[in-house]
């Protein structure tokens, strides 16, 4: 595939990119540099390489879920917290209603 003139002003039409007659004459081999070297990735053999999401392997550190039941350190504190609300309905936040 080949990118002329035309194409990469095509492009940074689309791209809402102004450019300049010399910046155009210029971007052209750039972008064919890079599909050329696209296509010699396209050529090498990975069959035998399995899909990664990431170059090196990550596991996620997991803490315990664990909810502290001192009311001055921790969580069950709805009451306090909704003291604080507007409006409370059946121990949350009450909202209006937005869609009708």
């Amino acid at each position: 595939m080949s990118i002329d003139r035309a194409a990469v002003a095509k492009i940074a039409a689309l791209a809402r990119i102004k450019m300049t007659e010399e910046e155009l004459d210029r971007m052209a081999p750039e972008l064919n540099n890079i599909l050329e070297w696209v296509e010699q990735l396209g050529e090498v053999d990975t069959s035998q390489v399995e899909p990664m999401t990431a170059v090196i392997p990550n596991t996620l550190r997991l803490r315990t879920d664990e909810v502290d039941a001192d009311p001055k350190t921790g969580g069950n504190r709805r009451e306090d917290i909704l003291a604080n609300a507007p409006v409370a309905e059946h121990g949350f936040f009450g909202v209006p209603k937005v869609i009708e």
